[in-house]
């Protein structure tokens, strides 16, 4: 398991029975995670009087109990910033488990000693993005969502690399893909994110377990002669993480060499020394 554990901005108080008990920065929130199926005692005080609690209907859907808790905040991670905040569905624009991840990207690309140019799909609001510019990447950013993709240059001015090499893109990711192919464009690693499920601008359905094989092999036609990795996210339950390597290996290691490893990512857990399951990540390097 990839464990993101730098977090100073960021903690994982306490999970039980079917929540997690966070702070964001200076605030407390209380949000469902389906993968707390134990029912452990709740020891922290926090658990009484959180600012943000979100909770499940019966009907499908939930809504938040924000109190005077703020629209908005930043917090931080190392030397990159992000605005927060709580959103539908539970999220709140970040997914923390992914900082083991900017770190890993952040290194690559400053070890390679040269021009880095980084595709990132179903980008959201530019987590990566924001790591890879900081890196000194050139980042094409790619989401279907306008106030995503409005998101994530918030989140790189915050961090201070607004002015650094990048394409801000509302589109859909494999359109846009395609149109790159044609245009002869190629990158030298890529990133991303795709949806467990979604619908496209005219309808199509998008299954992550149908979708996905296609979908890589897709965007395996934009990598450079010399690229650096690819790295794939999944939050789709019941998907094992050797799924991936198995994906990244037939398309890329077998004509490009390098190689595939895939874990979960994780968040530790203060109040028991555990270790919270929050997706999984594949990652291809040449």
């Amino acid at each position: 398991m990839w464990v993101s554990d730098g977090w100073k901005d960021y903690e994982l108080i306490d999970a039980s029975d079917g929540e997690r008990l966070e702070r964001w920065g200076g605030h407390i929130l209380v949000r469902p995670d389906p993968q707390v199926i134990w029912h452990t005692e709740r020891r922290h005080p926090d658990w009484n009087a959180p600012e943000g609690r979100y909770s499940r209907s019966r009907t499908g859907g939930g809504a938040w109990d924000k109190g005077e808790l703020p629209s908005a905040w930043e917090i931080g991670y190392g030397d990159l910033r992000f605005r927060v905040k709580p959103m539908n569905f539970k999220h709140t624009g970040l997914f923390p488990e992914q900082a083991v991840n900017w770190d890993w990207m952040r290194g690559r690309i400053a070890a390679a000693g040269r021009d880095i140019r980084v595709l990132n799909l179903f980008a959201y609001t530019g987590g990566a993005t924001t790591a890879c510019l900081a890196a000194g990447a050139s980042v094409c950013h790619v989401d279907a969502a306008k106030g995503m993709v409005a998101w994530a240059k918030d989140n790189a001015a915050l961090s201070g690399v607004a002015g650094a090499s990048v394409r801000w893109i509302v589109d859909d990711c494999a359109k846009f893909v395609e149109r790159e192919i044609r245009r002869g464009r190629r990158y030298d690693a890529i990133i991303m994110d795709p949806p467990s499920y979604g619908r496209g601008p005219g309808g199509e359905v998008w299954k992550l377990e149908d979708d996905l094989w296609d979908f890589v092999s897709l965007c395996s036609r934009v990598l450079s002669e010399d690229p650096l990795f690819v790295l794939i996210n999944s939050y789709t339950t019941g998907l094992a993480p050797s799924v991936l390597t198995y994906i990244t290996d037939s398309l890329f290691t077998v004509r490009l060499g390098g190689g595939s490893r895939a874990e979960e990512l994780g968040l530790p857990v203060t109040q028991s020394g555990l270790v919270l399951p929050c997706g999984a990540s594949c990652r291809w390097e040449r």
